[in-house]
Formats: C-alpha cells, structure tokens, sequence
C-alpha cells in the first residue's frame, strides 16, 4: 500500500526494503547500522532543538538534534556505544529518508513505515524498539513547534 505523504526518499527506501527477502533485509539494515556514525551532530552546528536523553526502552543515550530550515527539517542522532544495532539502522534510514522533509511529513509518519522497512518478523522480535526513534524524532518536531 503506497502512502503518498511519505517524503520521496522514504517511499524509495521502503520500496527498497520491500522488495528484499529477509536475509537481504538483515544485511541491508547492518549497511545502515554501519552508516549511523555519518548522522551524528556536526561539533559547530547550532541546532533547534537538542533531545538527549536515556529511555527505559533504550540501553543506552540517544539524542535527536533537530535543524529546521525554511520549513524543512534536517536530523542528526547521537547514539551511546550499547545502543543496538536495529536502532542504528531506523536512526540512519530515517535520518536519510527525512532529511529536507516538511514538519508535517514527519508529524504524519505512521508507524507501519518501520515494519514496511524491517519486516514483520523484526518488528515482532523486537516490538518495544523498533518504534523508538520515529516517536522520539515526531515529539522532537511537536516540541519545536511549541
């Protein structure tokens, strides 16, 4: 089901995903995982909106640093060493697919955007994370809007 308020990068994505059996979702979604360090939040940017915190759900500090230009949102992630390998991945995916979206493209993401990229099988192995940094990077964008 094609969902025309993804941002275009995202719907390339999923579609990517989609189209790949589970082994290759796995080692595609370690290539992102690998990637995460990119997405980190450059030392003289001056961002919105800092979020650093540690959740229940998370092993580890993740920070969302929001940058809002013309109406376009830009996200870099900061992530301790113990944050898992499956939160790296959505942390990198999401920051490429959303980069240049507007605010209400990711207030309108739904969550079944996750389990179109992981799969059905990690989103039940691991319910209580895969959702994590889609909710924390909506709550980042509600907050800058406040």
């Amino acid at each position: 089901m094609k969902n025309s308020t993804h941002p275009k990068k995202l719907r390339k994505i999923i579609d990517f995903f989609e189209s790949l059996n589970d082994d290759e979702k796995r080692e595609n979604l370690l290539s992102y995982a690998n990637k995460s360090k990119a997405w980190e939040p450059l030392p003289d940017q001056n961002y919105d909106l800092d979020d650093i915190q540690k959740d229940k759900q998370c092993l580890d500090t993740v920070g969302i640093h929001l940058k809002v230009i013309q109406k376009k949102v830009f996200f870099n992630i900061s992530m301790g060493p113990k944050v898992q390998t499956l939160t790296r991945s959505l942390a990198s995916i999401l920051c490429e697919a959303l980069e240049g979206a507007t605010i209400e493209q990711v207030l309108e993401l739904k969550d079944e955007c996750i389990s179109q990229i992981v799969g059905e099988k990690l989103v039940q192995l691991r319910s209580q994370t895969v959702y994590y940094i889609i909710h924390r990077m909506r709550s980042a964008v509600l907050n800058i809007q406040q």
